[in-house]
């Protein structure tokens, strides 16, 4: 016998086939168990990923932000596959709130990214449009009818900005309303990364900074008693907090689309779609916060058309996503009038 013979290749062969297929079994069985928020989470991070890879003289700390969307991908996995196994409400209520602070974070992410990759500003771009649409600039417009009552009541709507999601998912959660609430999950942050990427094509620091004076703000447009608590927390936000030396060169930059208006629209549309009794609550506050992005000097009118726009394809595309992927992993398909 020789020692090839001995060795019982074709054997060691099968066997690293039923290895291989052993293995693939279980990647698809994995994937199987995400759910179609799971899938734009892991996507967009291996985007975030690729840009850190391609810019990393660019931007600072890359391989830490490398490691930290690795760690978000990990989370998206090991969260889906231990609802799916143990059935355990916990694990469904968690799973459903991860993703809050992964769209603040990744939010966050961008200030470190759209600068260093994007150099210019398109405000003048913006300026230019609402010009040519309107003959002025809308924020200097509404200036002449600002009053302390109404920037107050403004800038408090504004700053429920990320409650609306919040609690229009709460309620569809109290209904036990279970795909609808993985659609409107699903559409939220599908909605988010969307304009995350608008960030990315047309980068601006909004009217805030190029037609108004920043550092005066308090003082030209004042309100009672939130409206300077809930504005320094809207520039932290966005990596301005009190102190910054030239704000302007530093602040997020993410104007257009105005995520604002975007956001709010698809919780407007779902709220009547999946006849959401707050619907009665999501449509007046909801117009009052896209008035608001303008009157506060926030975006310029063509941020918000194209938060209009943004929205309505990533409701068209974010359906037909969802659905695909349900189709995908053998589940029924959404639908408003059923579910």
């Amino acid at each position: 016998m020789t020692l090839l013979n001995s060795l019982n290749l074709p054997s060691i062969k099968k066997s690293d086939c039923f290895i291989k297929f052993y293995l693939m079994s279980k990647i698809k069985s994995l994937i199987k168990k995400l759910k179609a928020f799971d899938i734009v989470v892991i996507s967009f991070s291996f985007f975030l990923i690729s840009l850190h890879i391609i810019f990393n003289s660019k931007i600072d700390n890359s391989v830490n932000w490398i490691l930290i969307n690795f760690v978000v991908i990990t989370i998206a996995f090991v969260i889906s596959y231990l609802e799916a196994i143990t059935e355990n409400k916990v694990w469904r209520i968690i799973h459903y709130w991860y993703i809050a602070p992964i769209i603040l974070l990744t939010f966050r992410q961008l200030f470190f990214m759209v600068k260093p990759i994007r150099v210019y500003d398109y405000d003048d771009w913006f300026i230019a449009i609402d010009r040519w649409m309107f003959g002025t600039d809308p924020t200097q417009f509404l200036y002449q009818f600002a009053h302390p009552v109404l920037t107050e009541i403004l800038q408090i709507v504004y700053g429920m900005f990320y409650l609306l999601p919040i609690i229009l998912c709460l309620s569809l959660l109290k209904k036990d309303r279970f795909l609808a609430l993985d659609f409107a999950l699903f559409s939220v942050i599908y909605g988010f990364f969307l304009s995350y990427l608008g960030y990315f094509s047309l980068p601006g620091i909004g009217p805030r900074f190029t037609l108004h004076d920043f550092n005066t703000i308090n003082q030209a447009l004042p309100g009672l008693y939130f409206t300077n608590y809930l504005r320094e927390m809207t520039n932290t936000g966005e990596g301005i907090p009190f102190g910054t030396l030239n704000p302007a060169a530093v602040v997020q930059r993410d104007v257009f689309p105005s995520g604002h208006t975007m956001i709010t629209l698809i919780v407007m549309y779902l709220s009547v779609r999946l006849k959401s009794r707050g619907r009665y609550f999501f449509i007046p506050i909801g117009t009052l916060l896209i008035f608001s992005t303008v009157y506060l000097w926030y975006h310029y009118v063509i941020d918000l058309i194209g938060g209009l726009v943004f929205a309505v394809v990533s409701m068209w595309s974010g359906k037909l996503f969802f659905n695909w992927w349900r189709k995908k992993i053998g589940k029924d398909i959404f639908e408003y009038e059923k579910h």
